[in-house]
């Protein structure tokens, strides 16, 4: 095999109470790239189409994970080609679904398969962040992770990595709303506060065990419950016009919960069954016209597989 196409598709990241160790992945929305073997050696990046990325192998998310991964698999066993990138992004830059990350990980992924799988999914998970260092100044694997390894994942630690995979239940369903504005991952942390309440602090853990408990009993009202966020949310919704109002609609519709997803400007909700999750969207679009800014909907089941061959 010498070229391959890929499905890089989009996520969900902190799904509220989990910042920086949670995500979900997509299954309707996600890039599309193309792999090939080239008689020059290295990693070049020779087209991108639907997004204004920079070409420069050292400046671009795929670039960065691809060339990491290059080096690591080099060292091991000698071969005498490199890679050639081709990007199609159906992801917006800076819309809180995972952009960086879908490059980042499909970059990894592809030279995975073109070389015969030395590397397995989970350990592809540490090249796809060096990607995510370019687009957010920082190696973190909330994206990266549910990306490759598909359904949920949580990142119980970094030093070293431990990233669990959690297979979502059957009828749990995402609604993304994105507002056509960009909110820069580096200022979307730039307004969290470093020191936590020790109250709140207790409140988050609480959530995240109780999502985790839920996601595995298939508790979808134990879900619902835990999707509160007391330190982040409180702080970045500010970034996102008309956040409380799409949230309180998407909740008054049916929602299990909703959120910011990632560093935002989207917003996300978790619903039962594919008819909530129909009038749940509804609900959200209805609210957000009012807002003025343009915007996109995704309706989608929890994806299983992650980074797919097309």
């Amino acid at each position: 095999m010498n070229e391959i196409k890929l499905f890089c598709p989009a996520t969900i990241a902190n799904l509220s109470c989990g910042f920086d160790v949670l995500g979900l992945c997509l299954e309707t929305i996600g890039d599309e790239m193309i792999i090939r073997k080239s008689s020059e050696k290295g990693i070049r990046i020779t087209k991108i189409i639907g997004a204004d990325l920079p070409m420069e192998t050292e400046k671009n998310v795929a670039g960065v994970a691809a060339l990491a991964f290059y080096q690591e698999a080099s060292s091991r066993e000698a071969f005498d080609y490199g890679f050639e990138i081709e990007i199609y992004k159906n992801i917006k830059t800076g819309s809180g679904i995972g952009s960086s990350s879908a490059s980042a990980a499909g970059a990894v992924f592809g030279i995975n398969e073109l070389l015969g799988c030395p590397f397995t999914r989970k350990e592809l998970v540490t090249f796809a962040m060096k990607g995510e260092v370019v687009a957010s100044g920082s190696e973190h694997a909330d994206n990266v992770a549910p990306c490759l390894l598909g359904g949920v994942t949580l990142v119980r630690g970094y030093n070293p990595l431990d990233v669990i995979r959690i297979d979502s239940p059957n009828e749990l369903f995402a609604v993304v709303l994105h507002p056509h504005i960009e909110v820069k991952t580096a200022d979307a942390r730039a307004v969290l506060n470093p020191m936590i309440p020790l109250k709140n602090a207790i409140t988050q853990w609480g959530n995240v065990g109780g999502l985790i408990a839920g996601l595995y009993t298939q508790d979808y009202e134990l879900i619902g419950r835990s999707l509160e966020d007391v330190i982040v949310e409180p702080l970045r919704k500010k970034l996102i016009p008309g956040f409380d109002e799409t949230k309180f609609d998407a909740m008054q519709n049916g929602a299990l919960g909703a959120g910011i997803s990632g560093a935002g400007p989207s917003i996300f909700a978790l619903c039962k069954g594919h008819k909530t999750a129909e009038k749940v969207a509804f609900a959200m679009s209805e609210s957000y016209q009012i807002i003025g800014i343009p915007f996109d909907m995704h309706l989608s089941k929890i994806n299983p597989e992650g980074v797919k061959i097309n």
